[in-house]
């Protein structure tokens, strides 16, 4: 009563709440790895209910296969590295050593199958390290020239 009447209001504690009104937005999952993956690179293609694809494109490679989709991807997964190496392809007959690049802030990831490599951008010894690993894959260094 002499909160009310007196207009005094003394808090104990304050408590933030982010499940409702304006502040659910703040829960919101950030957007982490962004890339492109191959459609043909994967023999799972489950793996793309992991991905937010916000551009698809055909391109005609002419060697095997001859056409590519190229999906352009954002990922909130936290996991998505480890869930995309256990579908990439290795099959000889059909592109060899299929590989998928991303990046998630200043971190580069190249990921085979069963194999997750990365760099900081920016730091030439590490990139280098991965390039040489790349070339134990099979990958020649005109296919080494992907974004930063």
């Amino acid at each position: 009563m002499d909160v009310l009447l007196k207009d005094e209001l003394t808090l104990s504690e304050i408590k933030e709440v982010h499940s409702c009104g304006n502040n659910a937005i703040q829960g919101k999952k950030q957007e982490v790895y962004e890339g492109t993956l191959i459609k043909e690179s994967v023999t799972d293609d489950a793996i793309i209910d992991l991905l937010n694809v916000h551009k698809i494109e055909l391109w005609n490679i002419g060697g095997k296969p001859k056409y590519w989709t190229v999906l352009f991807f954002t990922s909130d997964i936290k996991d998505f590295p480890e869930q995309v190496s256990k579908v990439m392809g290795t099959d000889p007959n059909n592109g060899g050593n299929w590989f998928i690049d991303f990046k998630a802030g200043n971190v580069k990831y190249i990921v085979f199958k069963d194999k997750i490599l990365k760099y900081q951008i920016g730091n030439q010894a590490e990139k280098d390290y991965v390039c040489n690993e790349c070339r134990k894959m099979g990958i020649s260094d005109g296919e080494m020239n992907w974004s930063e």
